[in-house]
């Protein structure tokens, strides 16, 4: 079963993450980077709502058992495929010429909280799910530019907390933070205020990807100096 499906609601383009825990790999990666170029090439689409079709989880992050793997057979050249085109959606994400909307329904986790930073708005489910940052306890850094696409949408303070102690945080704290633009009480009240909310957008895609991309430019400008050095340089740490 391929990680990702899209569907339509009228001009709404539904983007499901598929794959249960929605782990972050080489084939996940390719796959949404190419379904978000799928959207933007349709020009009926006016927004774009990224959830999921599991019950418990939204996005566990990085697939530790592939990336496990992959370092231990020597395949650095995957890694490195990855990591780029993970920081080439980012890049696609944040000058998008419609918005995106992160359905929140479960369990976010690590990268999976960097995809949602990089969403222009999130909802989410108040009743089940925890976000967090688990690389403190796993012993993974974050390429430098991610930290600069989660402190987007996310206080300093509370990133520096989360990302320090590793604790789980729910949807009602980091409402309170601003992380979370709003929170519902059942996943079908969720997907339905996405879905109204999507439906509202009316923008002209030019302006909209314009205003992006100011808005933006000191992340997009990291995301092209911080991390492609040291995703080369990862043959020193593999």
């Amino acid at each position: 079963m391929p990680p990702l499906s899209l569907r339509r609601k009228d001009r709404v383009a539904i983007l499901s993450m598929d794959n249960g825990s929605n782990t972050n790999n080489l084939a996940f990666a390719q796959q949404l980077l190419a379904l978000l170029n799928q959207v933007v090439d349709d020009k009926t689409y006016k927004a774009l709502i990224l959830t999921s079709s599991d019950e418990k989880n939204w996005s566990q992050g990085i697939d530790v058992s592939w990336l496990l793997g992959s370092i231990q057979k020597g395949n650095r050249d995957d890694v490195k495929a990855f990591l780029s085109t993970m920081d080439e959606i980012y890049r696609v994400m944040l000058q998008y010429p419609m918005p995106i909307i992160a359905a929140i329904n479960g369990h976010t986790f690590g990268n999976g909280v960097v995809i949602a930073a990089a969403c222009d708005f999130r909802f989410m489910r108040s009743n089940r799910g925890y976000v967090c940052f688990p690389e403190v306890d796993m012993n993974i850094p974050f390429l430098p530019a991610l930290i600069d696409v989660v402190l987007k949408a996310m206080p300093q303070h509370t990133f520096n907390d989360m990302v320090l102690t590793g604790r789980r945080v729910t949807a009602e704290e980091l409402a309170g933070a601003r992380f979370i633009d709003r929170t519902f009480d059942s996943v079908d009240a969720l997907n339905d205020a996405a879905l109204e909310f999507a439906r509202s957008f009316k923008k002209g895609r030019a302006i909209f990807a314009e205003h992006k991309r100011r808005l933006h430019k000191p992340v997009l400008d990291a995301l092209a100096d911080k991390n492609p050095p040291v995703i080369e340089a990862l043959d020193i740490l593999l």
